[in-house]
C-alpha cells in the first residue's frame, strides 16, 4: 500500500488537489463509468421514445461561399439531435461536437449536412437526425440613387434532417428587414390635406419576414437567391448606407408600395410559388407598429402534407 492511499485510509479523507501531471491509459479510460449507455433499469421516469435530444448553441467559426464566390468563415451556432428510443438512457452529446471539428475545413451549404448527419447518426446508433446551423450572413446593398454601396447582414438557418430511411431534407431560413408603410394611414394623410389643408405624416414601421423554404432533391438555392426573391415581392428593404436623394427616393419606394402585414405574405407567397426549385415554405411576417403599443403579425404556409405548419408562438423573438 503506497503512502497516500495509507493516508487517505487512515484519515477517512479525499485528496483535494489536482494532478497536472496524471495520463490516462487505454485501462483507466475503459474502467470510467459511461452513465449514458447504463442499463435500461436505470431510466429515471417513464421510458418512452424522447423525440429530440442533443445539444444547442454549440458555437465555432465554419466556412460559407460568399456571394462572390469567395470562401467566408462566420460564428456559427449549431444546433444537432437524434432521436433517443425507448431502453436507452442517453446519448454522448460530445459526440455531435466532435463530428462538427471533423467537418470544420468543409464549405458549408445545405447540401453539405447530409454527410454530417450521417457520420453523427451512426456515432450515436439513432434512427433520425436532425441539424441546424445559425450564423449572420453579409451580403452587399447599392443605395438607391447615391450608388453607395455598404453590408447588410441576414440572420439565416441553413437546416438538414435524415429519417430512419435515410432520406435526406434541406432547408433554408432567411430573415428579411423591410419597411412597411401602412396603406390606411397613407389615404387618411391624402384626406386631410385634400379636404382640411393640414400637413400630415402617414405611419410606417421596420418589419420582418421570415422566409423558410425546402429546397428540392437535386436542385439548389443560395441565401443571395432567396433575398433577392424577397426583394422581389416586397421592395422596400431597410438601407445601409444613406444619402438625402436615397431616403428621398425610399420615402417614394415606401409611397409606390404600402402594405399590410397581410399584403407583405401575401406578396412573398406569391414569389415562392413560382419558384420549381422550391417544394414547400413557411412565410412569418411581423410589422413592429409605429401607431400601436402592439404587433401585426402574420403567418402563411404553401400546404404540403407532411411540410410547413403556420404555427408560431413566438413572434416576439421577431423583434429580438
Amino acid at each position: 500500500m503506497d503512502k497516500e492511499t495509507q493516508q487517505k485510509k487512515e484519515t477517512g479523507k479525499l485528496r483535494r488537489s489536482y494532478d497536472e501531471k496524471f495520463e490516462v491509459t487505454p485501462e483507466y479510460r475503459d474502467s470510467l463509468p459511461d452513465m449514458q449507455n447504463a442499463q435500461a433499469n436505470t431510466i429515471e421516469g417513464s421510458d418512452v421514445p424522447i423525440l429530440r435530444v442533443g445539444i444547442s448553441g454549440f458555437r465555432l467559426p465554419l466556412k460559407y461561399t460568399a456571394p462572390d464566390g469567395d470562401i467566408l468563415s462566420l460564428e456559427t451556432k449549431v444546433t444537432g439531435t437524434v432521436r433517443l428510443e425507448s431502453g436507452k438512457k442517453g446519448i454522448n452529446m460530445s459526440r455531435v461536437m466532435r463530428t462538427f471539428y471533423e467537418f470544420r475545413e468543409e464549405v458549408f451549404d445545405p447540401e453539405t449536412l447530409e454527410s454530417v448527419l450521417h457520420r453523427y447518426k451512426e456515432a450515436l446508433s439513432s434512427l433520425e437526425a436532425r441539424l441546424k446551423l445559425a450564423f449572420s450572413y453579409p451580403m452587399e446593398q447599392e443605395s438607391l440613387r447615391s450608388g453607395l454601396r455598404g453590408i447588410q447582414y441576414y440572420d439565416c438557418w441553413f437546416e438538414g434532417t435524415l429519417d430512419h430511411s435515410d432520406r435526406f431534407r434541406r432547408f433554408m431560413h432567411l430573415d428579411f428587414i423591410y419597411s412597411s408603410a401602412c396603406p390606411c394611414a397613407s389615404e387618411l394623410a391624402e384626406h386631410a390635406r385634400e379636404h382640411r389643408d393640414t400637413m400630415a405624416i402617414p405611419h410606417s414601421q421596420r418589419s420582418k419576414a421570415r422566409v423558410s423554404i425546402e429546397i428540392a432533391p437535386g436542385r439548389e438555392v443560395s441565401l443571395l437567391e432567396l433575398r433577392d426573391l424577397c426583394i422581389a415581392a416586397l421592395k422596400t428593404e431597410t438601407q445601409v448606407m444613406v444619402k438625402r436623394e436615397d431616403e428621398q427616393a425610399f420615402a417614394e419606394m415606401n409611397g409606390a408600395h404600402v402594405k399590410f402585414v397581410e399584403d407583405a405574405a401575401r406578396l412573398l407567397y406569391e414569389q415562392l410559388m413560382d419558384d420549381e426549385r422550391i417544394v414547400d415554405f413557411r412565410i412569418i411576417c411581423a410589422h413592429f407598429e409605429s401607431l400601436h403599443s402592439h404587433d401585426a403579425i402574420a403567418s402563411l404556409v404553401r400546404g404540403v402534407s407532411g411540410g410547413f405548419t403556420a404555427e408560431f408562438e413566438d413572434f416576439s423573438s421577431l423583434n429580438a
